[in-house]
């Protein structure tokens, strides 16, 4: 058995929603799941991984991870190589970070370098999109940074992406418990209609997101982080909620927010006051009987790169 050729591909995790932007904003956070990726010149598959909870990622072809290798070659219509694959994971799963997204994507990527690059990060990012279902995720895993999706007025299929301004003073705390939440079931709380008053609400309080995080205004992000579609239902699926979110406030946080589908709860903070944060929302999870890994990271700005 002998190697053809070796990449690996580095993928952050991701927040999505960021309260009132459902589904059209997500962020990338300096968390990592790294993918290796040797061709082989047998025909099989081998997939290694190691990292937290490395024992519940499946190891055969129906690995996401693969998947999404496997579509990018479809898409190009040639047939996939062999290949091993080492999974280092960094990135929890289930929990609202956005580690579906890094194997999409890390699996994508991957598959354009070793095939030499055929596709541009334009049609990368669609295919993307298309796997995930939704552009909040994948794309600021892809490009980094705070990124809004939304459709042209010509196609579904075609994007339109903007890089949101995100002051440097501002930090995410991140609060990951030790239990997990499918985003299905996240998604079954959600109602099929919302009422116009609501739909005003949100719509208001986004643009007032994008304004206090550029800003860093705190009495424009303290009302900013308010949603009326998705986070009023979700609620009720993470306990301890509101003790961590009066916990967080209480500290100083701007507000908190559910991460993507949750549990992962996360605080928007001012850097003088995020390690009081920090602490008060492992505190008061703690005190419900709910362990938890609560980090400040800071925004990542590269998104995927390839090593």
């Amino acid at each position: 058995m002998s190697v053809v050729s070796c990449i690996t591909v580095k993928v952050p995790a991701t927040t999505a929603n960021l309260g009132p932007g459902f589904d059209c904003i997500g962020a990338a956070l300096k968390l990592y799941n790294e993918f290796e990726f040797t061709t082989l010149d047998v025909e099989g598959l081998m997939i290694q991984v190691s990292g937290i909870e490395a024992e519940k990622v499946e190891t055969d072809e129906s690995n996401l991870l693969y998947q999404a290798f496997i579509k990018l070659y479809q898409h190009i219509e040639q047939t996939a190589p062999s290949v091993k694959i080492r999974i280092k994971l960094g990135v929890p799963l289930s929990r609202g970070l956005g580690s579906s997204a890094t194997a999409i994507v890390g699996g994508l990527v991957a598959a354009n370098e070793l095939a030499g690059r055929p596709l541009s990060e334009l049609e990368v990012m669609k295919l993307a999109i298309a796997m995930e279902g939704h552009p909040d995720n994948v794309v600021p895993a892809l490009l980094g940074g705070c990124r809004l999706a939304a459709t042209s007025n010509t196609s579904n299929n075609c994007w339109e992406i903007g890089d949101i301004p995100w002051h440097r003073d501002i930090l995410p705390v991140v609060a990951i418990p030790d239990f997990e939440l499918s985003t299905s079931e996240a998604r079954k709380v959600l109602p099929a209609e919302i009422s116009r008053h609501d739909a005003i609400f949100n719509i208001s309080h986004f643009g007032l997101l994008l304004r206090g995080l550029a800003t860093n205004r705190e009495e424009w992000l303290k009302a900013a982080l308010q949603d009326k579609l998705h986070q009023p239902y979700r609620q009720a699926l993470i306990p301890g909620y509101d003790a961590v979110n009066t916990a967080a406030i209480n500290a100083g946080a701007y507000g908190m927010v559910i991460s993507g589908a949750g549990p992962t709860l996360l605080a928007l903070v001012d850097t003088s006051k995020a390690k009081l944060v920090e602490i008060a929302m492992k505190d008061a999870w703690l005190q419900k009987g709910i362990t938890s890994t609560v980090q400040i990271l800071d925004l990542d700005t590269q998104g995927s790169t390839t090593l």
